[in-house]
């Protein structure tokens, strides 16, 4: 006991305010926690969901209580069976499970329209007819109270009948609303009568034309919490004006229990489109490969790209729960994806801006192997044998005909070493007839030969190559960040980045022959690469970049 309430304390300090209010509301019964997911399925998930999955998840899973997932499937013009199943892929493929714990807010339909009927029983919910325009106008302004409807006072055998009529499809669309009964003097706008039932002749993705009457989010909401039993509603800080609403509706719909809802700071990240509306518009325009394209933020895109679930989770982690609203830089997601990749993923070599070495003195049409660590971070991963012969391609940028200061890689009568084979020293260069190079010449030294224990003279510089009769030709996608901006107006234009994707061909040693798509490897002083899992095939490798090796986030010490 003295270990758990020492644990208690250490979590009261990470500046997580929730475990604070679940400790007082639960107190010894902390396994009586249950939470839930509640996406709306009308697009795929990114990566502010993600934060809500596992901060949902993880509660329930830290406290040995329940999380649901459920859809909030109260808009069918919006509403498809692909996001749900998009949605259900996304959340396992983080490693949360729901276990038996699936829910829709469309099974719950019949209980919503009953406790609409009790709210106009009760006096406390009425028909209204005044349009979407006058309704604007009825419901005043921050400064100034709203004016009752002229049909609020409307008895309550009118408003049961009209209301039969509404759920019978006697009435067109925007004709006619139910509203609860609250006070249109409130201070809080959501408090003022707010619609809580429209009509929409439109069939809905489970239930199919058995409703044409649909109960608004503020409304059906609390009620699905409160039926499920949820015991704490977590929601983004949008919603912390809605609350009272929230409330209002659990206490006058004769349900027992009582969710408490709290707020948090909704995720926002540099250079990321955050709006799912947004997102729909560039998958809409064609400006983006689908919602799997490995630019967007959305959790399908980042795993097409290569991001692992673990790398998420921990950005997660790291950024933490808070009120106040602030913009994450998204470098701390690539260098969660570093820290994750760098002792799981194979180091292979592979040159994006090919240039041909020629060593003169190495013999013609002799070959030889040598043994090179997969991963020097991690043993358990191996070694391979790599080819090595008379031609081979190293980077165009390891060359400079007339090199810089302190620049440490091949240049004329310059040594270097190539990775796990020989030292060798430029002697010259084939240019075509523009000037350009075409091909550097060099020697190289035998008595160098990587783990002949010799140690000799030392050079700075250490190059990876590939072998220029066995290496593989794929594509590589270099991928950046899609927005040059982050725009805090939701109606804000979205400018994309012209860099953000970059395709070339690169040639790829051989050991990568074989791989499976979504399979991650390092490319060796270059990045982080997936074999795409859309595009490539065993015949025409496609690499996407999931992060480069360096980056300006620096974590805290």
């Amino acid at each position: 006991m003295a270990e758990e309430s020492k644990e208690m304390d250490e979590l009261a300090n990470t500046g997580n305010f929730i475990h604070n209010y679940i400790q007082q509301d639960l107190g010894e019964n902390l396994s009586r926690l249950n939470t839930r997911f509640p996406p709306e399925p009308n697009g795929y998930l990114h990566i502010g969901h993600a934060k809500s999955i596992c901060l949902n998840f993880g509660l329930a899973e830290y406290y040995g209580g329940k999380c649901n997932l459920r859809f909030d499937d109260t808009n069918p013009t919006k509403e498809d069976t692909e996001y749900v199943e998009s949605i259900k892929e996304d959340v396992k493929w983080l490693g949360f499970d729901w276990g038996d714990r699936l829910y829709f807010a469309s099974s719950y339909f019949d209980k919503f329209y009953e406790i609409a009927v009790k709210l106009i029983k009760d006096g406390k919910a009425f028909v209204c007819d005044l349009t979407p325009e006058e309704m604007k106008e009825y419901r005043g302004t921050l400064s100034t109270p709203g004016k009752n409807s002229p049909y609020r006072n409307r008895s309550v055998e009118e408003n049961l009948d009209l209301f039969t009529r509404m759920k019978n499809g006697e009435f067109a669309d925007g004709t006619r609303t139910l509203r609860a009964k609250i006070d249109m003097s409130s201070p809080n706008i959501n408090m003022r009568d707010p619609v809580i039932y429209r009509i929409a002749h439109a069939s809905h993705h489970r239930t199919g034309d058995k409703w044409c009457i649909y109960p608004m989010y503020d409304f059906a909401h609390p009620l699905e919490d409160t039926i499920e039993g949820i015991t704490h509603s977590i929601c983004t800080m949008e919603f912390e004006d809605h609350r009272p609403l929230y409330n209002w509706v659990v206490e006058n719909s004769g349900l027992a229990a009582h969710p408490r809802q709290i707020e948090f700071a909704r995720l926002g990240v540099t250079n990321t489109v955050m709006s799912k509306r947004k997102l729909r518009a560039l998958v809409e325009k064609g400006l983006v490969d689908g919602w799997d394209d490995p630019r967007m933020p959305t959790i399908c895109g980042l795993r097409r790209r290569g991001y692992t679930p673990e790398a998420i989770r921990a950005f997660c982690e790291k950024i933490g729960v808070s009120k106040a609203n602030s913009r994450v830089d998204s470098s701390l997601l690539d260098y969660c994806i570093r820290e994750d990749l760098k002792p799981k993923a194979k180091v292979v070599m592979a040159v994006l801006n090919p240039l041909k070495v020629i060593i003169d003195n190495y013999p013609e049409g002799m070959t030889e192997e040598f043994e090179i660590d997969n991963n020097p971070e991690n043993e358990a991963l191996g070694k391979r044998k790599v080819k090595f012969s008379r031609e081979i391609y190293i980077e165009k940028e390891d060359f400079m005909e007339v090199p810089v200061k302190k620049f440490f890689r091949l240049a004329p009568d310059k040594e270097v070493r190539l990775k796990g084979t020989y030292f060798v020293k430029c002697v010259g260069v084939d240019k075509d007839e523009n000037g350009n190079i075409t091909a550097v010449h060099c020697t190289y030294d035998p008595e160098t030969r990587s783990g002949s224990g010799f140690s000799g003279r030392k050079v700075k510089g250490t190059l990876h190559w590939v072998n220029a009769a066995d290496c593989i030709e794929a594509e590589a996608r270099l991928y950046d960040y899609m927005m040059l901006d982050n725009p805090d107006d939701p109606d804000g234009e979205m400018i994309m980045n012209p860099n953000s994707l970059k395709v070339s061909k690169c040639l790829v040693e051989p050991s990568i022959k074989g791989c499976e798509k979504g399979e991650k490897f390092q490319f060796m002083r270059n990045g982080y690469y997936c074999v795409d899992t859309k595009d490539s095939r065993d015949d025409a490798l496609v690499f996407n970049r999931i992060v480069p090796l360096k980056s300006s986030f620096k974590p805290a010490k």
